[in-house]
């Protein structure tokens, strides 16, 4: 759902340039291909930061196309990406948030900040309290 496909894309200088076709923001770049993954990654979290301060839903990741790469996110950000999404289809700002759940704006805020970790039960219970629920699979790597 938001295992996104990236490409990569030799640049003039030596390097590795990263583009994402689902998030047109993500560019990235890297000394060569692994390190172009890990530089990615990062670039996952401030892209999708971009998102949030917008005000815009976060896209569903497509089928991976050939040549691509395809980006298996941490847990807690697809969490994140899920309790965002659930506040976008709703209208719901952090604020209506940190109402529903009782807490302190810095608490609120930082359940749908990409650059801030968050324990995942704090993230299963504010999308129950948004009547989801969070499933986690395991599959052979």
């Amino acid at each position: 759902m938001y295992n996104y496909a990236i490409r990569f894309e030799q640049d003039t200088a030596p390097g590795i340039a990263v583009f994402c076709r689902d998030l047109p923001e993500l560019n990235s770049y890297g000394n060569d291909r692994e390190h172009a993954i890990a530089q990615a990654m990062d670039a996952v979290d401030t892209t999708l930061s971009l998102y949030v301060d917008q005000r815009r839903p976060i896209p569903q990741a497509t089928p991976a196309q050939a040549g691509e790469h395809v980006l298996h996110l941490p847990t807690i950000t697809v969490a994140k990406i899920a309790l965002w999404n659930t506040l976008m289809e709703r209208n719901m700002r952090k604020a209506d948030l940190r109402r529903l759940l009782g807490v302190a704006q810095v608490q609120s805020d930082r359940l749908v900040d990409f650059l801030h970790t968050s324990k995942i039960e704090q993230l299963e219970n504010a999308l129950a309290a948004l009547g989801k629920r969070l499933t986690v699979s395991v599959e052979a790597a």
